[in-house]
């Protein structure tokens, strides 16, 4: 006989006495059962959720909860139910990489083994989420593993920085002077010419500004050093500032060519700022060669940055910056050649058209998409390059790959021969390339058929600083050390009692940008700015092969027999009609075609809503059944991660749990119904891994996960059973 748990509360009839005021006579009153409790008994007839799994047909099928640590550690009302109902438990948020890993990157594991702990007390099992996202991440952690590192040198050492100079061998005076004076400077001869005949009253009334546009800074002291010499010795003024805020010394004048030097405070930022000279009161001539405004600032050294994303042309690496142009043909990679450049290198080959109208018929372009040049801007290129024949080539400045711009780029052309060559240059973008994003190799100038080869290509931009960036290949194998530290922890703070993991959760995005027929994976390049500020995409670091060095630390550090997971959302979408899951079985047999990499089993979260239009439930129904017969396919476990149900409308609004009428909250029990009936019909039993319902109860209003809808199998803090409850139970039983 089932153990029958009553949970709608008192429903007992009272037999009222009234008192008449009149002459005390008892009356008898009735009072009903109100229709909405009579609706509800029925619940009073189940039992817990799991004992209606089919332990004999369904051997591995696990039914889990989702909760909030700090409640279940606890071991009150929430730990009593979930493990009266449940086979195991998935943590809502405790086992992410953000509630654990801390600024300075220690990591916090306490409250994980508290929850491991209380689960071996219940003889509950957990299971793990989520090893690997992009969301809830110590990005502030993360992003100081990878940023620019100090450039370790003398650090009293400094530098000489030019604010402004003015040299007049090449300029002529263009100053200011002021009005109403009888002298004007002028140039002869490649220097300033000031000639005062006789003295004036004031220094004042002799002033001119001998160089103008300078970039000061505040509170800063900056050196003015004027080349002068005199007809006679004496002194004049020298002001650096603004009009508004300057200050100013005095500048010996001697009858040799002198560098003299002086050293004046700036209050102001100001990138107009000039250097005036004053000498009402000095009487002779002077010249002045030129003049130099410079600061001093902590040293900085000169670096490289490479601006290509796969210079080895690693196979399965971006081929973005490579590009190749057939006349009338569409633009395409350059095609990988595994293991034939120089000592056993990758290299890519470019085979030009035979009988061509132009040198530039065949093309190959090094392509900067993320990268605008400028004018003069210092760059050094190098690679390596061969031909099948001997050929010359030309090179010139494109904008996008056949955006022609100037017919010379680099300082020598290539001359290609049937040998290894090495080719380096160090130069700067000509006037006629500012704006330029690629680098043009015409292949044509050669009217024989050539097949060109390339290996190693590096285009660097020339930059300086107290700090240099790392290259991509530092900042992946930083990252990789950083997310093994961390599995590792993990594994270790289970203990070998977390059996099954998300070892990576919510990867693939819902956009095709390269027209392959597969979703993306999720990068900084395809969400919003704010995702991108937020989250931290270990794809973008790692590689699109990410997820392989995940697993690989899950094995080296996990227990035996540990089951890895790849978890995401919108699987069983209709809009798209389950291309998101088409997209993720794709990426896993991608993945595991290492012959390395093995991915247990797909996990679909399944936050789904009951519409009460049925046209529209119709088609989500459908595209359940299709999304588990596409897992089952896979002949791999499956596992609904995070089932939960909101509520939609006729109108297509959302239905909060306090407008929710008794027929809509059928609705949901008949749709828990339809989702885990069909899990147990599609899934064969060698594959079933579980289903988890991510709330159990009703969301609170205030909750920050649907906030305020009826998602729940009971009402808020387990207080009743709903119709969603029975409807999850038949479908466990089949019936």
């Amino acid at each position: 006989m089932r153990n029958k748990i009553n949970i709608l509360g008192a429903i007992l009839l009272f037999m009222v006495l009234a008192y008449s005021c009149v002459d005390d006579t008892t009356q008898l009153f009735n009072v009903e059962k109100p229709a909405s409790i009579e609706q509800m008994e029925y619940l009073n007839e189940y039992d817990a959720l799991k004992t209606y799994i089919d332990r004999s047909a369904n051997p591995n099928f696990k039914l889990g909860a989702g909760v909030t640590v700090s409640d279940y550690i606890k071991q009150g009302l929430t730990y009593r139910a979930i493990n009266s109902n449940f086979d195991r438990v998935t943590a809502g948020n405790a086992m992410k990489y953000a509630s654990i890993v801390k600024d300075d990157g220690s990591m916090d594991f306490g409250q994980v083994v508290q929850f491991v702990t209380a689960a071996q007390a219940a003889g509950t099992e957990i299971y793990g989420h989520t090893l690997l996202w992009h969301a809830q991440q110590n990005k502030k952690y993360l992003n100081s593993l990878i940023a620019d590192k100090e450039i370790e040198f003398d650090p009293d050492a400094t530098e000489e920085v030019v604010d402004g100079f003015k040299d007049y061998a090449v300029e002529d005076f263009n100053g200011w002077a002021a009005d109403e004076v009888p002298v004007t400077p002028y140039v002869e001869n490649g220097v300033l010419v000031v000639e005062n005949p006789s003295e004036m009253e004031q220094n004042y009334l002799l002033q001119y500004h001998v160089a103008s546009g300078i970039s000061i800074k505040e509170n800063t002291k900056h050196k003015v050093t004027i080349r002068i010499k005199g007809t006679s010795a004496g002194a004049i003024t020298v002001a650096l500032g603004t009009w508004d805020d300057r200050g100013d010394t005095q500048l010996p004048v001697t009858e040799e060519w002198v560098d003299v030097s002086v050293e004046l405070n700036s209050t102001v930022n100001a990138s107009d700022a000039f250097v005036m000279l004053q000498s009402g009161k000095y009487v002779g001539t002077y010249e002045v060669a030129w003049v130099k405004v410079t600061h001093e600032e902590a040293a900085s050294v000169s670096f490289y940055v490479n601006q290509l994303e796969n210079s080895e042309m690693q196979v399965g690496g971006s081929m973005d910056n490579f590009v190749v142009r057939e006349s009338g043909k569409d633009d395409v990679p350059g095609a990988i050649l595994e293991g034939e450049g120089p000592e056993g290198t990758n290299a890519i080959k470019i085979t030009s058209i035979a009988d061509p109208a132009e040198n530039w018929d065949t093309q190959f372009f090094i392509y900067t998409p993320n990268k605008t040049w400028e004018a003069g801007e210092k760059y050094r290129i190098s690679f390596w390059y061969k031909a099948s024949a001997a050929a010359a080539s030309e090179t010139q400045c494109h904008g996008e790959p056949g955006g022609y711009m100037h017919y010379a780029m680099l300082p020598q052309n290539p001359q290609f021969t049937t040998e290894w060559k090495h080719y380096e240059a160090t130069s700067s973008i000509p006037a006629e390339g500012d704006g330029m994003k690629s680098i043009a190799f015409n292949l044509n100038v050669s009217t024989e058929q050539v097949t060109y080869y390339f290996a190693n290509i590096v285009w660097e931009t020339e930059e300086s600083g107290n700090k240099i960036p790392l290259t991509p290949e530092e900042k992946a194998d930083t990252l990789t050390y950083a997310l093994d530290q961390w599995i590792e922890g993990m594994m270790t703070a289970t203990d070998g009692y977390v059996l099954a993991w998300d070892v990576a959760n919510e990867v693939v995005s819902g956009a095709d940008t390269d027209g392959d027929g597969i979703y993306d994976l999720w990068s900084a390049e395809n969400v919003s700015e704010e995702d991108a500020k937020n989250n931290f995409y270990w794809r973008d670091y790692l590689g699109d092969d990410f997820i392989r060095i995940a697993v690989e630390s899950a094995r080296k550090h996990g227990p035996d027999g540990l089951k890895l997971f790849i978890n995401d959302y919108n699987l069983e979408s209709d809009w798209d009609d389950n291309q998101k899951l088409k997209s993720l079985i794709k990426w896993i047999e991608r993945w595991e075609s290492d012959g390395v990499t093995v991915i247990d089993g797909i996990g679909t979260q399944m936050h789904v809503s009951c519409y009460m239009n049925p046209e529209t439930q119709a088609s989500k129904e459908a595209h359940i059944v299709q999304m588990f017969e596409l897992m089952a396919a896979t002949g791999k476990l499956v596992v609904v991660t995070e089932l939960d149900m909101g509520l939609v409308d006729e109108n297509g609004d959302k239905v909060l749990t306090a407008q929710a009428t008794d027929e809509q909250l059928q609705a949901m029990s008949d749709y828990y119904k339809f989702i885990v009936k069909k899990y147990f019909e599609i899934i064969p039993a060698s594959q079933q891994a579980g289903i988890t319902h991510w709330c159990p109860t009703d969301s609170p209003a205030d909750s920050s996960w649907r906030g305020g809808e009826p998602v729940g199998l009971w009402t808020e803090k387990f207080s009743t059973r709903k119709h969603t409850y029975a409807g999850f139970a038949d479908g466990l039983t089949g019936n």
